[in-house]
């Protein structure tokens, strides 16, 4: 009977075990509860921000200004049509005047003058305007860039806070842990007051690094979703993890990328061309457009076609102001490019240099500190829960943990932003 017994209560609990983790797999919404946070990760973003930053829109405008500047390169000079009418009348024809001839008549003039441009000038105008729309094109891809950096940037800040915001709650919990058990030996007359007043002092502090954490996590939210102009939200998540340091990342390609494939390099490389064909353009510039004209002309007893050539002749002065400005311009272009190119050259080192040396830090983190620091905590805390070792010492190992993790997260912060400053100084992708 007891084994009958014992039998089915064991059979009632495995139903009654069912039927709550049946229960507890049922997703339950209660009335008015809140709906999960967004969760967006670094490429959507970056494809929001692309979307909707207004500096993309800018750039784009730029590419549609230099594509009418094409248009109006190619375009041909228009000709000049001129037509007059009026009443002429019959003056000085004496005895020849009869009634047969008319004294009045209508009097016709119409003529046209098509200007030709010089081939050699309108072929330097048109490849100048072609070097602006290529270097627009090349300035909106630098423009992404730029953008895409600036929320990388972003994205690996709020991550960090988050992440100190996580250690924060984490020291909050183990604090507190250690309160409760000092609260309990002061009960049972173990430890003196002043321990319970010293652990809720530490549960404090600890509360307002968890308090200042959150306040940073709000405030690197609003800089991201700035960037992508209200997409994001005020209250969202975002999955995403810091980078690490590539294997196989060699300097010498790296810069030879950068002087090979940055659009600001591209960029800039067009408008010294620009600056060129510019140059080009006033000198041919010196030979004046020819019209060529033509006119016909009935008036009252005479009709007659005229034709005629009209040339500006270019005596006292032949663009030599325009010149000595397109040289000017070039001169200026040509600064930017080597400045630029220097200045790559120069980020391309640091950046790398940077990335690599945080790189060796963090493989000291993982090889050993992060398990030591874990491990010296263990033991003050199971040591204070014997009673071997005082409050004192079990916070110092908890505050050499959290320095240490934070130190860890700060280290892998900083990888991911000298990599990320190391793409713009590169260019593209590593």
């Amino acid at each position: 009977m007891n084994a009958v017994t014992l039998r089915d209560i064991g059979y009632g609990m495995v139903m009654f075990s069912g039927i709550v983790l049946m229960l507890l797999d049922i997703p339950l919404k209660a009335e008015g509860a809140e709906s999960p946070r967004a969760s967006y990760d670094l490429l959507r973003i970056i494809d929001l921000a692309v979307e909707r930053n207004p500096v993309m829109a800018g750039a784009r405008g730029v590419i549609d200004q230099s594509a009418g500047q094409r248009v109006t390169a190619g375009a041909y000079p228009n000709p000049t049509i001129k037509g007059d009418s009026g009443r002429g009348f019959l003056r000085d024809a004496g005895p020849v005047l009869t009634p047969e001839i008319p004294k009045s008549a209508t009097e016709y003039f119409f003529s046209a003058g098509q200007p030709l441009e010089w081939p050699a000038k309108r072929a330097a105008r048109q490849l100048a305007a072609e070097a602006g729309l290529a270097g627009a094109t090349a300035g909106l891809v630098e423009t992404r860039l730029n953008l895409a950096t600036d929320v990388k940037l972003a994205f690996y800040d709020l991550l960090l806070a988050q992440r100190d915001e996580g250690l924060a709650r984490q020291n909050l919990e183990i604090v507190k842990d250690v309160q409760r058990i000092v609260n309990v030996r002061v009960r049972l007359g173990e430890a003196p007051q002043f321990e319970a007043i010293k652990a809720q002092v530490e549960v404090l502090k600890a509360d307002q690094v968890v308090t200042r954490a959150e306040n940073a996590v709000q405030v690197n939210r609003v800089i991201l979703d700035t960037l992508t102009v209200g997409a994001l939200g005020s209250d969202y998540t975002i999955d995403g993890e810091f980078r690490y340091f590539p294997k196989d990342l060699d300097l010498g390609r790296l810069i030879t990328l950068a002087v090979d494939q940055h659009p600001s390099i591209q960029r800039l490389a067009k408008s010294v061309e620009q600056a060129d064909r510019n140059i080009q353009f006033e000198r041919h510039a010196r030979v004046p457009n020819v019209t060529v004209s033509g006119s016909y002309a009935r008036e009252y007893g005479r009709e007659g076609f005229d034709f005629g050539v009209s040339v500006p002749t270019p005596i006292w002065y032949r663009q030599q102001g325009e010149i000595a400005k397109a040289l000017g311009a070039k001169r200026t272009e040509e600064a930017a490019f080597l400045r630029i190119r220097n200045t790559l050259v120069k980020e391309v080192n640091q950046y790398f240099q940077d990335a690599e040396t945080t790189a060796h830090l963090i493989e000291v983190f993982e090889k050993g500190l992060l398990k030591q620091a874990q491990e010296a905590l263990r033991i003050a805390q199971f040591s204070f829960q014997q009673g071997a070792v005082s409050l004192l010492e079990v916070l110092d190992a908890q505050r050499v943990q959290r320095q240490i993790l934070f130190d860890y997260a700060q280290a892998r912060f900083e990888l991911s932003i000298a990599l990320t400053r190391l793409e713009r100084a590169v260019g593209g992708p590593l």
